[in-house]
C-alpha cells in the first residue's frame, strides 16, 4: 500500500490503506475463517462455533510472530494444497459438461452476469495489493520480471483456475443428482469418499494459510496508514486486533455465510478496482521517484479524485440491490463508459 502513495500522494493513500485494512485484517479474515470452520465441522461432526474459535487461535498465532514463521507455514501448507485439489479439480472437470443447461429458474440476464463478473474480478484483484508486502522481502538481485510472473502465475492459478473448477462442479453435481444448498457438500461428492475429507482438510489448511497472509498484509496497511506506532511490537498488536475482529465479524457472518461472502465481494471490487486502475496508470504515465514515498508533503489531488469517479461509478452500476442493466447504467450514471 505504500506504492499508492505515488499515484494519491501521502494524505490521500490514507483511505486506500484504511480500506486495505478493513479488507484484508477484518473482512478476508472473517470469510475464510467460516469456510475453514465449516470444513472442519463437516469432517469431525463438532460444533462450528468450537472450530471457528481454534481456527482463528491458529491464524492470529502465525501472523503475531511474523515474516519468517508465515513462510515456512505456507510452504507446509503448499504441497498438501496443491496435491489435494489439483487431484480433485482434474475428477471434477473429467465429471462437468460444458454444454449443460442454464438453471430453468434463470441466471439473472445481464445484471447477474455484470454481477458475478464483479464478484470474480474482486476476488482476485483483492490479492494485488499483496505482493510487495512479500516482494520487499526479497535481495534486489532477484529479477522484478520473475518476481511478477511467479505472483500473477500463483494469483492466476489459485484464483482464476480454481475458480473454472468450481464452475464446472455446478453442472457436474447437476448430473450426478446433488442438489445440496452448499456448495461444498456437492463439490465434495463428485469425489470419493477418501478425496473428498481430504478436501476438506485441504480447505480448512488453505483457509488458514490465506489468513495468514491477510493478517499480516492487514498489519502493513494498517502501518502504511502513516500512523507512528512502535514498530518494535506493531505488528504483533494489530494482529492481536484483528484477529478479535474478525472473529466477530466471522461469528455474526455464520447465519448467513453465502449472502454475506457475495456482499463483501463486491465491495472489495468497488475500491480494489478504481485504485488499482489509478495506480498502474500513474506507474505507466510517469517514472518513479522512491523519494516521494515518504514525503509527507507530497500531494496528488488528481489521483484521489480518479479514484473517487471510478469509485462512484461502480457502485452505481454494480449495485446487488439494483436491477442492473447497460441502459440503467447509463442513465444512472453517464461517467461509467469513461
Amino acid at each position: 500500500m505504500v506504492l499508492g502513495r505515488l499515484a494519491f500522494g501521502h494524505r490521500g493513500n490514507a483511505l486506500p490503506a484504511a480500506l486495505m485494512t478493513i479488507t484484508s485484517g477484518f473482512g478476508w479474515f472473517a470469510v475464510n475463517s467460516v469456510s475453514a470452520a465449516f470444513a472442519l465441522s463437516a469432517i469431525t461432526g463438532g460444533g462450528t462455533v468450537a472450530w471457528l474459535v481454534a481456527v482463528v487461535v491458529v491464524q492470529v498465532a502465525v501472523a503475531f510472530f511474523g515474516h519468517n514463521l508465515v513462510q515456512a507455514f505456507e510452504r507446509l501448507a503448499f504441497p498438501l494444497l496443491a496435491l489435494v485439489l489439483g487431484v480433485g479439480a482434474v475428477l471434477v472437470l473429467l465429471g462437468s459438461d460444458p454444454g449443460a443447461a442454464a438453471s430453468p429458474d434463470g441466471v439473472g440476464g445481464v445484471g447477474g452476469f455484470l454481477l458475478t463478473v464483479g464478484a470474480v474480478v474482486g476476488y482476485s484483484a483483492g490479492w494485488s495489493p499483496y505482493a510487495a508486502d512479500y516482494s520487499r522481502y526479497l535481495p534486489r538481485s532477484v529479477s522484478a520480471r520473475a518476481t511478477g510472473l511467479a505472483a500473477g502465475g500463483g494469483l492466476f492459478l489459485s484464483t482464476t483456475v480454481f475458480m473454472s473448477v468450481g464452475a464446472a462442479s455446478v453442472g457436474a453435481a447437476a448430473a450426478a443428482g446433488l442438489d445440496s444448498d452448499k456448495p461444498v457438500a456437492n463439490y465434495t461428492g463428485l469425489l470419493p469418499g477418501w478425496l473428498a475429507v481430504l478436501t476438506l482438510v485441504a480447505i480448512a489448511v488453505g483457509a488458514v494459510a490465506a489468513n495468514v497472509l491477510n493478517v499480516y498484509s492487514g498489519a502493513m496497511a494498517f502501518l502504511a496508514l502513516g500512523i507512528d506506532v512502535p514498530l518494535a511490537r506493531a505488528r504483533a498488536v494489530v494482529a492481536l486486533a484483528f484477529g478479535a475482529v474478525g472473529f466477530v465479524i466471522a461469528l455474526v457472518a455464520l447465519g448467513d455465510a453465502a449472502a454475506g461472502y457475495e456482499a463483501f465481494l463486491l465491495v472489495v471490487v468497488y475500491w480494489v478496482g478504481p485504485w488499482l486502475g489509478v495506480v498502474l496508470t500513474d506507474q505507466w504515465l510517469r517514472p518513479t521517484d522512491l523519494d516521494l514515498l515518504y514525503d509527507r508533503t507530497y500531494r496528488n489531488h488528481a489521483g484521489a479524485r480518479s479514484r473517487s469517479a471510478s469509485a462512484s461509478s461502480c457502485r452505481c452500476c454494480c449495485s446487488p440491490t439494483r436491477s442492473c442493466s447497460p441502459g440503467w447504467c447509463r442513465d444512472c450514471c453517464p461517467g461509467s463508459a469513461t
